[in-house]
């Protein structure tokens, strides 16, 4: 009688991998193949712009439960006198010396990476990049606010993938100031990139 064929021995050294591990591999190093070869990055954010406008009300503004702050990664404004709100936002609106004015939290006493720079001689379509220099940005100073003025935000920190740190850089730029009725109306745009300083998409 024909004995039952005994499977080889892998040999010394030898990784054994079941098929489908393997065919697992092969997919991947392919992929990896492919994404090398097209020189492109397969952790980079690809996104659009996509600016949007935002009315704003001084924090000493007489009416209760309006929108003084905005948190610009969700691309929200929020009250900041809500005991919900904490240190979740990037910037707020107040008055100050008779001339409106942009406060990063550290200028209500909250502790945060976000700040706020300005860019002198740019447009909103021009402004592309923004600034390394981390002493552009103002965390814990009032910023006047100027019309035909921007600014770039550096947001307070998220949680990006990995667990790593997150600081979202996007601008904004002041359209129309109500100064009677308290309010302040600005178009933004951010990046959802990681700790990436361009202000306008990948090409």
């Amino acid at each position: 009688m024909r004995k039952p064929a005994v499977p080889a021995a892998p040999q010394p050294g030898a990784a054994s991998f079941p098929r489908p591990v393997l065919s697992a591999f092969a997919a991947t190093a392919l992929a990896l193949l492919i994404t090398a070869a097209c020189d492109d990055d397969p952790l980079a954010v690809r996104w659009v712009e996509s600016p949007d406008t935002v009315r704003l009300f001084a924090l000493s503004h007489d009416a209760p439960n309006l929108f003084s702050g905005f948190d610009f990664k969700p691309r929200a404004p929020v009250l900041i006198e809500s005991l919900s709100t904490g240190g979740n936002f990037d910037m707020a609106v107040d008055t100050a010396g008779g001339e409106f004015v942009w406060l990063p939290p550290g200028a209500l006493g909250i502790t945060s990476a976000a700040g706020i720079a300005t860019l002198e001689g740019e447009t909103f379509e021009s402004a592309v990049r923004a600034p390394a220099d981390t002493a552009r940005y103002s965390t814990s100073a009032p910023v006047p606010i100027r019309l035909r003025t921007i600014y770039v935000i550096r947001t307070r920190a998220h949680t990006g993938l990995f667990g790593i740190n997150c600081n979202h850089y996007g601008k904004f730029e002041p359209l129309a100031i109500d100064v009677a009725s308290g309010w302040v109306l600005f178009q933004f745009d951010v990046s959802p990139a990681c700790n990436n300083r361009d202000l306008i998409p990948p090409d």
